[in-house]
Order: C-alpha cells, then structure tokens, then sequence
C-alpha cells in the first residue's frame, strides 16, 4: 500500500512539474527580439536578419538603443513566430535609393 502511495504521490510531482516548466517557458516570452535572438532562434546570422529588416522582408520597428542617435532592429514574438511558419515576406520589386 505504502509503494502505490508513493508511486501516486510522485507521478502526481512529476504532473506538477511539467505544467510549472510550461508556465515558466510561456512567461519568458518576450514581446519583442534583437536581430541577434532571431538570428539564434532561424539558424541564420544576424547580419542576414538585419538585411532582411531593412529590405522589409521581415515587418521590424527600430528602436533607440545606446546613446546617441543609433538604433537597431527590434522583431515582435508574431512577426518572429510567422516568419518561422510562413517564411520572408515577397521582396518588394522597386526601391528608390535617394
């Protein structure tokens, strides 16, 4: 009787465990990643990620960073989650560079 209790009580800890990670990874999340996070999460470098933001291949924002006037590339967890599903948007077919 004693073995089943036990058995019971640590498939009941295990059951508890898992639900907690998966709480924990949903909470850790983040609204928005740098070029370089994208670049771990694809599996490409992150001067490809940032080409791609500033061609509009992936819809990005800028953001300040640092001091001064410099900025980077910031990538919402959608943008991030449909690029992986769907892949890069069409790259536009004319762009003016003046």
């Amino acid at each position: 009787m004693n073995e089943e209790l036990v058995q019971l009580v640590l498939s009941r800890l295990n059951s508890i465990d898992e639900r907690l990670a998966a709480i924990l990874e949903e909470k850790q999340k983040k609204s928005h990643y740098s070029t370089q996070e994208v670049a771990e999460k694809l599996g490409k470098a992150e001067f490809t990620v940032r080409e791609w933001c500033r061609l509009g291949r992936i819809r990005a924002t800028k953001r300040a960073c640092g001091r001064g006037r410099s900025q980077e590339w910031m990538v919402s967890h959608e943008e991030l989650n449909r690029v992986s599903a769907e892949g890069l948007l069409p790259q536009p077919k004319y762009q003016h560079r003046f």
